[in-house]
């Protein structure tokens, strides 16, 4: 759990989805659209076969947040997908969270999710916010403020050099 990170730290997860995967979680999440589970419906639709649901491929980001980066005893405060490509059944897909932003004071971290074809081709981007309680150090966060406060006031006074 209390580990070092850092802005740039990044970990990666490679899937790929099955049958019995997608069945699985249409079932767990009661979403039984066609465009998942029928083939022939599929075929007739623009992408021309089943896609996985999107929220099946996201879940990847969860899986690394919560056991690798930043790991067992994160908690999520938020996500953003975009869907950018449709994910295949039996497509390789390469999910990748990187620290974008971590705020010491508030133990927050924010991180870049993307999601990739083993040919490189953006499936899924976003950013996730997360609470990482062993980063928080309030003292260096009140130290932090107080000395911009000062820093603020002292430059506002009226004939103080700068």
């Amino acid at each position: 759990m209390s580990h070092a990170i850092k802005v740039g730290d990044s970990a990666t997860l490679t899937r790929t989805f099955t049958e019995v995967d997608v069945l699985a979680f249409a079932d767990l999440v009661d979403d039984h659209n066609r465009i998942h589970l029928d083939a022939e419906y599929a075929a007739e639709t623009p992408f021309k076969q089943r896609i996985m649901h999107g929220m099946l491929v996201g879940c990847l980001f969860s899986a690394l947040l919560g056991e690798r980066l930043p790991g067992h005893g994160a908690v999520y405060l938020g996500q953003s997908l975009k869907f950018k490509s449709p994910v295949h059944f039996g497509m390789k897909v390469i999910a990748k969270v990187e620290v974008t932003v971590i705020r010491h004071d508030k133990g927050i971290v924010t991180m870049a999710t993307t999601c990739e074809d083993n040919e490189g081709k953006t499936l899924v981007t976003g950013e996730a916010v997360l609470s990482v309680p062993w980063l928080r150090t309030p003292v260096a966060g009140a130290l932090l403020n107080g000395a911009a406060s000062r820093a603020a006031l002292q430059s506002s006074r009226p004939g103080r050099p700068q």
